[in-house]
């Protein structure tokens, strides 16, 4: 066993007496030991439980015979950092939670991890951290948070967003704003809508490194904690069968989790993390295949913020094996990818099928013939940008205006909130990229904001930062390179005419390869925002959008 190093053989007695100034006793010694990585804390109401989940997975490990050793990393919860300079720190987290994993198990090499995440940073910061260590490991997720219900209707965090706006419009008083905010969130878990969390643990479970159930379970359910204990049980098969994250993390398991992100419509941060973690395995996911697999995957499900369905409407319908299962149906999965059930993807959606057709629709009757993210790409975008299609009125899909142009969220935000930004408009955020930013600040207040001045369908956001899962609208983030980079985007002045074509992948300014070259060459880039520090050491060494913002080898 990997963890015999320290504590088998006479020059390890002091490496044991330290073990027994635990209590241990020998048989504990003997067995083999298991890592628990916990991120709970108690400012992100997605970890809040995540105590409760790490004692269900130590029962499962000591029951199935290992010995548990829990552990804790950093967690940021976005919704709380969001519109401020505290967001700069969320991406950048990932590549810290990934090391302090990767720290803990070499200084004290366990036989094999059960990660216990649940938010945007840390599911991908795991994930990262089992590729980069290849040894046995699973994820175990904290689950969704329930819906709010409000005035008879479902709720979320992204409800509360949009609300600002539609006070600011005069559509909602500031009373039904407070009586919103206190029954939008109603308890522990990751918010409720398809946003980044619940977007990485359904994919975490399609990339086959957590349980069928790990991405919507709800948080409050005693079945979240029977599956605690179930991935307690199963890394000591894992370890005994020796099977690794490089097992299961293959080609194969991204296209499956690239063909499950496409019928959801995930979070558009989804194309930060999963080449991320196909990088720690090895592996390279360029945004062309992106495209490709959206290309042929059917869009099944609109979930909020797309539509009014939640995660626990999902569960209800059969959850991710039965949207794989219809995927596979179309011959849209690797039915042969290994899975942390030490069995097959096919064997383990078998006998899975879609119970309520209104949340996920059959791939003969999908909400659309392509799949819920998109790449375009354009003078403006020569390395790529993303948008979350299948959150796009229909009136956005192609559209044509001038840009109104600002160098911070801030900036564009204020401009909104006094009733500046015209129907027509395209908003133009830039250095807010990973370099830029530094951090690449998620920008849901914008977002959420036209949404609530009733814009959505008239004005266009671009970035070369990124949104929240909780966006809908025409925002289109990650465009790359990054302004900070000199990409075109630094290139833009208001009233430019841009055009986007959805549809099409194209994302153009109507300006000449000698202008844009002219502007840049002239080009007058901001003070970096952050000097000292961490975020300094971060943007000196992130690399683009278009590659995951990881950082340079």
């Amino acid at each position: 066993m990997r963890s015999d190093v320290m504590k088998k053989g006479l020059e390890k007695a002091p490496h044991r007496s330290l073990f027994k100034a635990l209590g241990l006793v020998d048989e504990e010694l003997n067995r083999p030991l298991i890592g628990v990585v916990n991120s709970q804390n108690d400012i992100v109401p997605g970890h809040l439980h995540l105590d409760t989940i790490a004692n269900a997975v130590k029962d499962g490990i000591r029951m199935a015979g290992g010995t548990p050793f829990e552990f804790s990393t950093i967690g940021i919860c976005d919704g709380i950092a969001m519109g401020h300079s505290g967001m700069r720190y969320s991406l950048a987290s990932r590549e810290l939670i990934a090391d302090t994993i990767e720290v803990m198990a070499q200084a004290h090499p366990f036989d094999g991890l059960v990660l216990i995440p649940n938010c945007d940073k840390v599911v991908p910061g795991m994930l990262m951290a089992a590729a980069r260590l290849n040894i046995p490991a699973i994820l175990i997720s904290g689950g969704p948070m329930l819906a709010g219900k409000y005035r008879d209707g479902a709720v979320s965090l992204s409800s509360v967003f949009e609300a600002v706006g539609q006070v600011k419009a005069g559509r909602l008083t500031e009373q039904q704003l407070a009586e919103l905010e206190e029954e939008a969130c109603p308890g522990c878990g990751s918010c409720s809508g398809m946003f980044t969390a619940n977007s990485m643990n359904c994919l975490s479970e399609a990339l086959g490194m957590a349980l069928p159930g790990n991405g919507t379970v709800p948080a409050v359910s005693a079945a979240r904690i029977r599956l605690a204990k179930g991935a307690g049980i199963k890394i000591l098969e894992l370890v005994e069968k020796d099977i690794k994250p490089s097992d299961i993390i293959t080609e194969k398991a991204i296209e499956n989790a690239l063909a499950v992100e496409m019928a959801l419509g995930c979070s558009t941060n989804t194309v930060l993390h999963l080449p991320a973690i196909a990088r720690e395995a090895g592996l390279e996911l360029n945004l062309d295949k992106i495209n490709e697999i959206s290309a042929k995957t059917p869009n099944l499900c609109k979930l909020s913020p797309a539509g009014h369905h939640h995660v626990e409407d999902l569960h209800r319908a059969g959850g991710i094996p039965a949207v794989m299962a219809e995927l596979a149906g179309k011959g849209l999965i690797e039915g042969d990818a290994l899975t942390v059930t030490a069995h097959r993807v096919s064997e383990n959606i078998a006998h899975s099928k879609i119970l309520n057709n209104q949340v996920i629709r059959s791939a003969d009757n999908p909400h659309s013939k392509t799949g819920g993210i998109a790449i375009l790409r354009g003078n403006l975008a020569p390395e790529g940008a993303v948008v979350k299609r299948s959150a796009v009125a229909a009136e956005m899909m192609r559209h044509s205006g001038p840009a109104r142009v600002f160098n911070s969220e801030e900036d564009a935000q204020r401009a909104l909130m006094e009733g500046k930004i015209n129907k027509g408009d395209v908003i133009v955020i830039r250095y807010e990229g990973p370099k830029g930013g530094p951090g690449m600040r998620e920008m849901l207040s914008p977002t959420a904001t036209v949404a609530g001045l009733g814009l959505d369908k008239d004005v266009a956001l671009l970035t070369d930062g990124r949104f929240s899962g909780a966006t809908r609208g025409a925002s289109i983030g990650h465009i790359s390179p990054e302004a900070a980079e000199g990409g075109p985007i630094a290139a833009l002045r208001d009233g430019d005419l841009i055009s986007i074509d959805i549809e099409n992948c194209k994302l153009e300014v109507n300006l000449t390869p000698a202008e844009i070259e002219e502007r840049l060459r002239n080009c007058q880039h901001p003070e970096p925002k952050v000097k000292t520090g961490y975020l300094a050491r971060y943007a000196s060494m992130v690399t683009s959008a278009c590659t995951g913002a990881v950082l340079k080898k």
